[in-house]
């Protein structure tokens, strides 16, 4: 336990509430229809940052594995996030972005055959649910590429995770 509780819990909520943010920025700030353009905005200073701080090249045998975690986890998915975030309400991408923990779960069963605790499965299953009953209105249009960018987004963080 921390000493400082507070503190954690505003760190917590950080990143959600960071993550959050995709959507407004997109729509408000980025220029229209750009995806790609938006993807590279995001990442590009948090990736010099990181070089800046680490100051030194990974090894030989360890760029194979950043280079397809970059791509599934950044480059691709973040492309298709900002592709799902113009081409669809904020909420439906959310809901269909939410199917990610029962994506990892389902991958690591397949995989490395690890079974997950049923209470992970039920928790991934209430998360979709919920966000879908929060988010989801009859009035959510509905746009093929948009779903189909959320979902390819969401299978490669998944995949890189």
């Amino acid at each position: 336990m921390s000493r400082y509780p507070l503190f954690d819990l505003l760190l917590t909520a950080l990143a959600p509430t960071i993550w959050g943010t995709t959507d407004i920025v997109t729509t408000q700030f980025l220029p229209p229809d750009r995806p790609f353009i938006a993807a590279l905005l995001r990442v590009l200073p948090a990736g010099c940052a990181l070089l800046l701080w680490c100051r030194h090249f990974p090894l030989r045998n360890e760029w194979w594995k950043l280079i397809v975690t970059g791509i599934l986890n950044i480059g691709a998915f973040q492309a298709l996030l900002f592709v799902a975030a113009y081409r669809l309400p904020g909420g439906l991408a959310a809901v269909i972005g939410a199917i990610q923990p029962l994506l990892v779960i389902l991958l690591a069963w397949g995989i490395d055959r690890q079974r997950s605790p049923l209470t992970a499965v039920l928790a991934a299953f209430s998360g979709i649910i919920g966000m879908a009953m929060l988010l989801l209105s009859p009035q959510t249009i509905v746009d093929t590429i948009g779903i189909g960018a959320a979902f390819l987004g969401a299978v490669s963080m998944a995949l890189g995770t």
